[in-house]
């Protein structure tokens, strides 16, 4: 039992239980950041922001937080202060056929342009920070390379210190009649560097020097997947044991175990996203491993799903589930936020973005009701408020 020494002490220890329940409701807020198109008959203007509620799931109204041209993918600076937009263009700012800007995250949600790069290539896709937060790194899909960014302390980026140019084609004339470097990330240890090029049907491994800025094959310069299969974006398994890339072409889903030491993948699956007999368009987005590592989620346009597996903590290997409709067209990237109770999955071609809650023993996905209407929606990230 708690005694007071007098009454007159109550009313501050409310206000310190009070002001100590604020502080944990804050810390289960989020803004969210969606990057989107904004070309063609969209109604967007470039990035967008709203808040999002771990506790309940909840989305609020998007603003414009910056205007820029086709911000198609963003990241976060590890410090929160920063995030960074590829300019998905053929031509843009800079000397380049593409650009990636620089942004200071503002107290109250909006964005402040820092500066801008030339990509060094056309149409860039992706893009993702370093550990250390002194590197951006960059995947051109039109110009089929890499490209590293240094940051400077204050957020901004430097001229490019490292473009790698990708070489190759593959089996599909239409498509991979080149390289198109689809996709970038990085290990959590920050050794090893992934790019999946959907034109070379290779994940490019590179090792990572993150003082000097550069990219270097690593002792395993690549993996490789099925002809034609166009490996688009790439997630790797808290474990470290094991990674994932979507094949954008072939609906397929290739497994790899990974080792740790030297970043090296062997493919040991393959395995559908949607069930047989689908006649439409068929063509994957995103591929996210969630937190707990218990599951693997991909997205899948035309069919207009989000296919969840479970993962064999041993093994490694993927166990269907469920496709679970994202109540819109063209599902592209989708994002799980932090706590791992929650995805959010835009669809680009109905400007809207879905919640869905994740049964943490299933890992299926249920929708809860709340969406948002935002133009050309195609990649979120969140920074805790």
């Amino acid at each position: 039992m708690v005694h007071f020494a007098s009454s007159a002490a109550r009313p501050l220890f409310f206000l310190a239980v009070l002001a100590f329940a604020t502080v944990v409701a804050r810390a289960e807020k989020h803004r969210v950041y969606i990057g989107t198109y904004t070309n063609g008959d969209s109604i967007s203007k470039g990035v967008y922001s709203c808040e999002f509620d771990s506790e309940t799931g909840k989305l609020t109204e998007p603003k414009l937080a910056a205007e820029l041209i086709n911000p198609s993918f963003l990241a976060v600076h590890p410090s929160g202060q920063f995030l960074y937009a590829v300019n998905e263009v053929s031509e843009g700012p800079g000397r380049g056929n593409g650009a990636v800007t620089a942004l200071k995250i503002n107290a109250d949600g909006t964005l402040t342009k820092m500066n801008h790069q030339a990509s060094e290539g056309g149409a860039p896709c992706h893009c993702n920070v370093d550990a250390t937060g002194t590197n951006l790194l960059i995947a051109n899909y039109g110009g089929g390379n890499v490209a590293v960014y240094p940051i400077d302390k204050d957020g901004s980026l430097k001229p490019v210190s490292c473009n790698i140019q990708h070489e190759g084609s593959s089996i599909d004339k239409g498509r991979q009649e080149g390289p198109h470097a689809h996709s970038i990330n990085v290990s959590s240890d920050n050794r090893f560097v992934y790019a999946a090029d959907l034109g070379i049907d290779r994940i490019m491994i590179y090792n990572l020097d993150a003082e000097q800025h550069m990219l270097t094959p690593a002792k395993q310069p690549a993996a490789f997947v099925t002809p034609g299969g166009g490996p688009r974006h790439f997630a790797i398994h808290p474990s470290g044991k094991f990674a994932y890339t979507n094949n954008e072409m072939t609906m397929v889903v290739t497994g790899f175990s990974r080792n740790p030491e030297d970043g090296s993948l062997h493919a040991i699956q393959e395995i559908s996203t949607i069930p047989g007999g689908f006649e439409g368009r068929k063509s994957t987005a995103e591929c996210l491993v969630h937190p707990s590592g218990q599951f693997l989620y991909v997205s899948n346009r035309g069919h207009e799903t989000i296919t969840a597996y479970t993962i064999d903590q041993e093994s490694g290997l993927l166990t269907y589930v469920e496709n679970e409709p994202t109540g819109g067209k063209e599902p592209r990237n989708f994002f799980i936020d932090p706590s791992g109770k929650w995805l959010l999955a835009e669809n680009q071609n109905s400007d809207s973005v879905y919640v869905f809650a994740i049964d943490q023993k299933t890992g299926e996905l249920a929708p809860t009701g709340d969406s948002i209407v935002v133009g050309r929606p195609v990649c979120i990230r969140m920074v805790k408020m």
